[in-house]
C-alpha cells in the first residue's frame, strides 16, 4: 500500500549487495546507517526544532522564573550561577588586568552547576511526584535512601558499610589513599590519639555506634534473620588489633541484639531516621558507665528526668525528598528523657574530667534542631548514669572520624588547653565513618597565642563591621545530607568600622548560618569580592550549642587556627 501523500516517512537508503561482503562492526554498521538515513521533505525541521526546544526552552523558563524572583528579592537558579560565574566589581576593581585570578576555576563551575540543579523549578515540580510514584507504587528509594520492610528506610552509606569491601584490606586502603586529602586507615588515627593522650595521663574509650543496617537488616531484606548482626568484614580485625595494642574498644553490637531479641525487645533504631531509640540510647549510656567504673568519686549533679512524647518524621525520610503530604510514611512519636539540674537544661562542663567527642548519635536528642527534643541526648544520660557526674563534651554532627578532634586540636593550638584535668577521653562514632571517613592525624600540642591581624572578641564585645569576603567554605546542597541546617566559614578582609575594637585588626573568621531548615542564607550565595556588612560576636558565647552543627571549615589550616566570631548581616 503506497504511503499518505502527506506523512513523513524515514527510510534507510538500499544498501548494494556485495558478494562476499566483509563483516562489519557495531559501530561500523551504525556509521553506515546514519550516513545513508534518508529525511523526507520537513522532517528535518521538526526534529530539529522539537531538539532546540528541550535543549533553550527549560533554561528559558528558569530564567523567566528567576527574573521574576530576583524582582522580589529571591534570587536563585540561573541568575545566581552566573552572579557565582562573573566576578564582581570589586574584584574587577582590585585586579583590573589579572584575568587568571578573574576567571571562574572548575571548582567555581562545579558548585554553580549544584545551585543551578537544586533551584531548578523543573527539578522542583517533577521530582517529588516522580519519587512518590517511585516509592509508593514500586517501593523504589534513590541514590541516598533505600527503601525497607514495613515502613523503615535506610541511609545507604550505612547499606554500602555493611556489604561493601572490607574496610582494612590493603587494596581498599591504597584506594582511597588516591583520594584527595584522605587518611584512611582508622587503626593509625585511634592509635596515635591514644597515645597524644597517654602522654597526658589520659585514658581514651573508643565508642563505635553500630548502624542500622547492622541490627535491624531483617527490615531491610527478609531474608536476613531477626537474630542476624550484620558487620563490615573488617570489623572483627578492628577490635582485634586495637585491644592488641592496648586500646580500649566497647562494642556495643551484642547489647544491642539483646535488647531487640529478649523477652522485652523492641526496634532499636528509628523507622525513617539513622539514628537510635531513646531507651537505647540511655542502654548505651549505662553500658559505657559501667565500662568506665571505677572513676575517682567527684560531687555529682543533681539531675531531674522528664518523660514527654516527641513526635517527628526522621532524616531519612528527609532525603528521600517526597512531596509535602505524601501519606506512605507516617510520623514516629518516641518518649525521651529530658535532663534538667535546678530547673534549668543540662549543659556541658569544660572543667570536667571527662571529655566526650560524639557525632549525630549524641546530638539527636539534645539538639533541638534535629526535631527530637532537647537536653535528652547522650551526654545528658551519660552523666545522669555516672551519678550526676559532670562531662565535657565536643560534638558535631557530622565527620566523626575527624571533626571533633579537629576541634579539639584547633583550640589547644589556639591556646585553650581542652584537656586539662581529664582522666578519660570517649571517642564515639557512627561505624560507617570506619569505610568512608577521612582519619586525619592531628596535632594536639599546646600553643601560645601571639599577635594576629585577626579580629579576637571577649565575651562581652560585639562589633559592627564592614568588610569584603576573601574565602568562603563549601555549603552543601539542601536536601543534599542527613541535615538540615549548616554553618559556613568566611574570611573577611579590608576590615572597617567606627569601633576601637578593630583597631590593627584588618582580617576576621566569622561563622555564618549557610543553611536552615534545607534553606540556603543569604551567606550560602556569599562570593569572593563581595563587601558586606556584618555584626560579629564572640565565638565562645555560641560554640556549646552551635559547635554540634554540621559545619564547613576553610582548607588553608592557618585560617583554621584563627580564633573566629558568630556573625550576623546588617541590612
Amino acid at each position: 500500500m503506497p504511503p499518505h501523500p502527506h506523512s513523513e516517512v524515514i527510510e534507510l537508503a538500499p544498501e548494494p549487495v556485495l558478494i562476499n561482503k566483509p563483516q562489519r562492526t557495531r559501530e561500523e554498521e551504525a556509521d553506515w546507517s546514519l550516513n545513508h538515513t534518508i529525511f523526507y521533505r520537513g522532517a528535518r525541521l521538526v526534529l530539529l526544532s522539537f531538539f532546540l526546544a528541550i535543549i533553550f526552552g527549560v533554561p528559558l523558563a528558569q530564567l523567566s522564573i528567576d527574573l521574576a524572583g530576583k524582582s522580589t528579592g529571591k534570587e536563585s537558579g540561573i541568575w545566581e550561577m552566573f552572579r557565582q560565574l562573573v566576578p564582581s566589581r570589586a574584584v574587577l576593581d582590585k585586579r583590573p588586568m589579572d584575568l587568571l585570578q578573574v576567571l571562574p576555576t572548575a571548582q567555581t563551575i562545579t558548585a554553580a552547576e549544584k545551585k543551578l540543579e537544586d533551584c531548578s523549578a523543573l527539578s522542583r515540580l517533577c521530582l517529588p511526584r516522580v519519587q512518590w510514584v517511585l516509592t509508593g507504587l514500586f517501593g523504589t528509594g534513590n541514590k541516598e535512601v533505600d527503601v525497607g520492610r514495613s515502613g523503615w528506610l535506610f541511609y545507604r552509606p550505612d547499606i554500602e558499610y555493611v556489604t561493601g569491601p572490607p574496610f582494612l584490606e590493603p587494596t581498599r586502603l591504597q584506594q582511597r589513599l588516591h583520594e584527595p586529602g584522605i587518611q584512611p586507615d582508622p587503626i593509625k588515627a585511634i592509635v596515635q590519639f591514644r597515645d597524644q593522650l597517654a602522654q597526658r595521663k589520659i585514658d581514651l574509650l573508643v565508642l563505635p555506634i553500630p548502624v542500622k543496617p547492622c541490627v535491624q537488616g531483617d527490615q531491610l531484606s527478609r531474608f536476613v534473620e531477626p537474630t542476624a548482626a550484620l558487620q563490615n568484614p573488617s570489623f572483627a580485625q578492628f577490635k582485634t588489633r586495637l585491644q592488641k595494642q592496648g586500646v580500649h574498644v566497647l562494642d556495643l553490637t551484642p547489647d544491642f541484639m539483646i535488647a531487640k531479641t529478649g523477652q522485652n525487645g523492641g526496634p532499636i533504631y528509628l523507622q525513617t531516621d539513622t539514628h537510635w531509640r531513646p531507651e537505647i540510647m540511655d542502654l548505651a549510656a549505662r553500658r559505657v558507665a559501667a565500662a568506665l567504673d571505677p572513676l575517682p568519686g567527684t560531687n555529682g549533679l543533681p539531675l531531674q528526668t522528664v518523660e514527654k512524647p516527641v513526635t517527628n518524621y526522621g532524616d531519612i525520610l528527609a532525603l528521600l525528598k517526597l512531596p509535602a503530604g505524601q501519606g506512605i510514611y507516617h510520623p514516629q512519636t518516641v518518649m525521651i528523657g529530658t535532663i534538667s539540674q535546678a530547673h534549668t537544661f543540662w549543659r556541658s562542663n569544660q572543667g570536667a574530667d571527662v571529655l566526650l567527642l560524639g557525632d549525630s548519635f549524641c546530638n539527636i536528642y539534645s539538639l533541638e534542631q534535629m526535631g527530637w527534643g532537647e537536653s535528652a541526648g547522650f551526654a545528658e544520660h551519660l552523666s545522669r548514669a555516672l551519678g550526676g557526674r559532670p562531662i565535657d563534651s565536643i560534638l558535631r554532627n557530622s565527620d566523626g572520624a575527624f571533626a571533633t578532634r579537629e576541634i579539639l586540636s584547633h583550640e589547644l593550638r589556639r591556646g585553650n588547653d581542652r584537656l586539662k584535668g581529664k582522666r578519660v577521653v570517649i571517642w564515639e562514632f557512627a561505624a560507617r565513618e570506619l569505610a568512608f571517613g577521612n582519619w586525619k592525624l592531628m596535632d594536639l600540642e599546646l600553643g601560645v597565642p601571639g599577635p594576629s591581624r585577626f579580629l579576637s572578641l571577649k565575651p562581652s564585645e560585639d562589633v559592627i563591621v564592614t568588610g569584603v569576603v576573601q574565602a568562603i567554605s563549601e555549603v552543601p546542597l539542601p536536601g543534599s545530607i542527613p541535615y538540615k541546617d549548616h554553618i559556613a566559614t568566611v574570611e573577611l578582609t579590608d576590615l572597617s568600622g567606627s569601633a576601637h575594637l578593630i583597631t590593627g585588626c584588618t582580617e576576621a573568621l566569622a561563622y555564618f548560618w549557610s543553611m536552615r531548615d534545607n534553606v540556603w542564607t543569604r551567606a550560602a550565595r556569599l562570593r569572593s569580592g563581595d563587601r558586606v556588612k556584618m555584626h560579629l560576636y564572640a565565638w565562645a558565647n555560641y560554640a556549646a550549642q552551635y559547635d554540634k552543627f554540621n559545619r564547613s571549615e576553610l582548607q588553608d589550616t592557618t585560617l583554621q587556627l584563627q580564633e573566629p566570631t558568630w556573625g550576623d548581616f546588617v541590612e
